[in-house]
């Protein structure tokens, strides 16, 4: 006899815990990562070389290249469109060495190319 009551405690309780385990929600989908921001991938990957200032080879290699006639900080160039920095992240430019995807992602190049270009003007 007490056998079959522990019996059926155990069924009721493993009832129990199915009918509660169907009640709780559905577990929620983790959340898609934020969108990068261009000013972060920009401040990661391009400042070291191209931020104002000197230390900065990359400013300092526009400086001699335009001497003075196109502004040799990327931020402050009007000329750069999106396409452009697409290209010479992903391909490189004289002393600068392209990025791969593994480093710089297609969303981030997408995000750092706007920021760069924000100041373009198509002529």
């Amino acid at each position: 006899m007490a056998r079959l009551l522990i019996a059926g405690v155990l069924v009721g309780l493993a009832s129990i815990a199915q009918i509660a385990q169907a009640a709780e929600p559905a577990a929620k989908a983790p959340a898609k990562p934020p969108a990068p921001s261009g000013q972060a991938v920009y401040e990661h990957w391009c400042a070291p070389c191209h931020a104002p200032g000197p230390g900065h080879p990359g400013t300092q290699s526009l400086q001699l290249k335009y001497g003075g006639k196109t502004p040799a900080v990327l931020l402050e160039r009007t000329d750069l469109s999106p396409q452009a920095v697409s290209v010479f992240v992903r391909q490189g430019i004289l002393l600068m060495a392209p990025f791969r995807k593994t480093e710089v992602s297609d969303t981030e190049l997408a995000a750092l190319s706007a920021f760069v270009a924000k100041n373009f003007k198509s002529k």
